[in-house]
């Protein structure tokens, strides 16, 4: 909740009357996301929790602390982290650490949050989870990222098939947003692959979509914000695919 799609969902969520409590390690960023709350009228709504993702313990208290506050009944699990690395060169402390953080600590996050949303009255609930077109396809130097988000799609659908119906779950794949994980990559990817910056957000980012600019946190923050509204009710298992026809165009 610190920074991009996580900030900006935090506070869509917080503009359509949820509480929200965001969490991330960088207790700065926190800060900003509150300010950032403060400017747009719904800083009342927005609670912070400093936690580590790669820490059982820091989640369940993360979960813990919004239970508290009342109906625990929405999650999203954003976090994510870039390597961009060829497979025999891919440091395996970081191959572990981002399936940590964007596959295991998600999978946590549920398997705490979900006795809080049985325990609601109508066991009405929701958990989102932000996946790419990264967990459709594979593109090079970016093992870790890719598998973590495929994985993520199967624990979509693994809750879907364990909600109930009432309890339901989606992912959210879009092409590439402009936010800090995607920005820092660019002089990695320019470097690794031997071609300008310019010739990264071109080619690499942008060739094959139809649209030809990035999406804003913003954009995703209303995805999320649809999926758990009440016209969202047959959305279960399913992934909104928002990708300017990146994958379905040639």
């Amino acid at each position: 909740g610190g920074s991009g799609i996580g900030r900006a969902t935090t506070i869509a969520l917080a503009h359509n009357g949820l509480t929200v409590v965001a969490t991330d390690i960088d207790e700065d960023g926190l800060v900003g996301t509150v300010e950032k709350a403060e400017q747009c009228d719904a800083a009342d709504r927005v609670e912070t929790v400093t936690a580590d993702l790669v820490e059982e313990d820091d989640i369940a208290s993360m979960v813990e602390a919004a239970a508290d506050l009342g109906d625990l009944r929405y999650v999203t699990n954003i976090a994510g982290l870039q390597q961009i690395s060829p497979i025999e060169q891919f440091p395996t402390e970081k191959f572990d650490l981002m399936h940590d953080v964007m596959l295991r600590a998600p999978f946590l996050v549920a398997k705490h949050a979900i006795p809080h949303i049985r325990e609601t009255d109508d066991g009405v609930g929701a958990i989102g989870n932000m996946a790419s077109i990264h967990g459709h396809i594979a593109t090079q130097d970016k093992v870790a990222y890719i598998s973590a988000k495929f994985g993520l799609r199967g624990l979509t659908q693994s809750i879907a098939a364990e909600g109930g119906g009432t309890l339901r779950s989606f992912s959210i794949s879009s092409g590439y947003v402009k936010t800090p994980l995607v920005t820092d990559q660019i002089p990695d990817t320019a470097e690794e692959r031997g071609i300008s910056e310019e010739e990264v957000v071109e080619d690499v980012m942008l060739g094959e979509t139809r649209v030809k600019e990035m999406m804003e946190p913003v954009d995703v923050a209303n995805l999320f914000t649809f999926g758990f509204s009440q016209r969202a009710r047959h959305l279960n298992g399913g992934d909104l695919t928002f990708d300017g026809g990146h994958l379905f165009t040639y």
